[in-house]
């Protein structure tokens, strides 16, 4: 009797994706699918697809989807949550989505910590629109905006979206994690099981951001961009987590005792 040892997760809908050879978007979306399984919380979980190259993403995850406009979708998030608190909700956005026409959106979500899970896909680039430069785009790394280069002293650093949320007091789990290697894997799907849990938990906010990479925009093969990943997004984007619910408890509690 064969013994059956994987599967496709039921997190997915069974349709071919539309990302580009090499991408992550599929890797994440797959490590996402499978939280929603076992967490059991699939069927009453509403997904938040944005604008960029997820832009599909209602297509691919198999629970209730809404689509919102460009860098809405923490707003979206917590209208959805605030209306249907049962309900598991998580936003999940590119670079220029999150990080710049949605910075806004971003920041007030995780000041106010709403109860939502941001998957936050950081390329350093945008994607879907051309490749231009993104605020995360690294110093000196060409884009067609930036054709010899970002210059810092021209368009400023790129951002670094877990440590600006964590001078705020609101966000209860942030993490950096990376889709480059096998065991980098495993670490982004504890991480992003992590973040879902501290939303089934009612504890608050939570975001999780994923080094990905981009071989199409990026103008290398596969296996250039994941050790571009490795060599160049790695050291400017430190993996690691940086809030944590046990480490934001005690931050309370020290503000408290000081008081």
């Amino acid at each position: 009797m064969e013994k059956k040892v994987f599967e496709r997760t039921k997190g997915l809908t069974d349709i071919p994706m539309r990302y580009c050879p090499g991408c992550g978007h599929g890797v994440v979306h797959r490590m996402i699918g499978e939280v929603l399984e076992e967490l059991k919380i699939r069927e009453r979980t509403i997904g938040i697809a944005p604008v960029g190259c997820s832009v599909f993403a209602d297509e691919y995850f198999n629970c209730d989807m809404i689509q919102p406009a460009h860098g809405r979708g923490p707003a979206v998030a917590t209208g959805m949550k605030r209306t249907r608190p049962d309900c598991i909700v998580f936003s999940y956005q590119g670079d220029g989505d999150l990080a710049s026409i949605g910075m806004a959106e971003t920041i007030h979500s995780a000041a106010r910590s709403e109860n939502v899970t941001i998957i936050f896909i950081n390329n350093a680039i945008y994607g879907m629109t051309g490749g231009q430069m993104a605020p995360t785009t690294l110093p000196g790394m060409r884009s067609t905006t930036s054709p010899f280069g970002r210059d810092p002293k021209v368009a400023g650093n790129p951002i670094r979206v877990c440590e600006l949320l964590s001078a705020l007091e609101g966000p209860v789990y942030l993490a950096r994690v990376a889709v480059n290697t096998p065991a980098n894997v495993v670490k982004a799907k504890r991480a992003i099981k992590r973040a879902f849990q501290v939303q089934i938990d009612g504890l608050g906010f939570s975001l999780v951001e994923i080094l990905s990479q981009c071989p199409t925009d990026w103008a290398l093969t596969p296996l250039q961009a994941i050790k571009k990943i490795q060599d160049e997004m790695i050291p400017y984007y430190p993996l690691g987590e940086f809030k944590t619910p046990e480490r934001t408890k005690k931050e309370g509690e020290k503000k408290v005792s000081v008081s």
